[in-house]
């Protein structure tokens, strides 16, 4: 075998790590890989978490025990969250969003794939330690967001829908009432979730809480444990009094023809 420069290894090991966000690589795993001692790949790793550090590109971590080895976590630095947020929330205030009967347009920005992508580091870096197991998101606009959160986890995403599928085979079905007030329905596989794993909901928007309810409802009938919600945006009103540590990116405070559009950054976003 070749025998690699450290130039060479670290490229490659960036590129290995980047790309799965969360994943737990043994230190094993890059040995075969450059046919180097641990001690090399150890000096390697040393460099490139502080070189990832120096630049503020994420993190990159030595997992100790039988299943150890290395993980690099896409974090945002303290200010650039927010500097993004705001960014997103100037977009959103465009007279040009308003539609007819007060609704604000913003599918372009969950079709984003940079802007959803940096949504999903925000959520994910509050969620690292929480032990989560799986993402889930309703049909169908949070899906974009939920799927880049799950990446960042480096997790699966399960998508529960307003009614049950027969490819997915046997599924639970409850009714919730949502925000609008009106019962709907909501089913999940039985096949995607497992008993006693541990939940993040993720989704597009939050008006009165009830789709996010209906969710928690869900999750009670797999006896799975939720670690949060988030949310793109939620009424300024709602808050995150209408789910009880329920984390919007941002809050909307109204929206009328002729008046400014009142969109401002959630608190907890640093």
């Amino acid at each position: 075998m070749d025998k690699f420069k450290r130039n060479e290894r670290l490229a490659v090991m960036t590129q290995v790590l980047t790309a799965a966000p969360n994943k737990i690589f043994t230190l094993s795993h890059f040995c075969e890989m450059f046919g180097a001692a641990k001690s090399t790949v150890s000096e390697d790793a040393a460099i490139l978490a502080e070189t990832m550090r120096q630049f503020r590109l994420g993190t990159v971590e030595t997992v100790t025990g039988a299943a150890g080895g290395m993980r690099y976590r896409p974090m945002t630095q303290q200010g650039e969250g927010r500097r993004f947020m705001e960014n997103v929330c100037e977009m959103m205030r465009a007279p040009s969003r308003v539609l007819p009967g007060g609704f604000l347009y913003f599918s372009d920005i969950l079709s984003d794939p940079e802007l959803v992508s940096g949504m999903g580091r925000l959520f994910a870096g509050e969620y690292y330690d929480a032990g989560v197991d799986f993402v889930l998101t309703m049909e169908t606009k949070g899906i974009p967001v939920a799927l880049m959160t799950a990446q960042a986890l480096h997790v699966p995403l399960i998508i529960a829908r307003h009614s049950s599928k027969v490819y997915e085979g046997s599924a639970v079905n409850i009714s919730y009432v949502s925000g609008k007030g009106v019962i709907e329905t909501m089913s999940l596989s039985r096949r995607a979730v497992r008993e006693g794993s541990t939940a993040l909901i993720v989704d597009d928007f939050m008006r009165g809480g009830g789709t996010a309810r209906g969710m928690l409802s869900m999750l009670g009938e797999f006896n799975v444990k939720c670690a949060g919600a988030c949310f793109v945006m939620a009424t300024e009103s709602a808050g995150v009094t209408a789910l009880e540590g329920a984390k919007p990116l941002m809050l909307l405070g109204g929206v009328r023809d002729g008046a400014p559009i009142q969109v401002r950054v959630a608190d907890w976003v640093k």
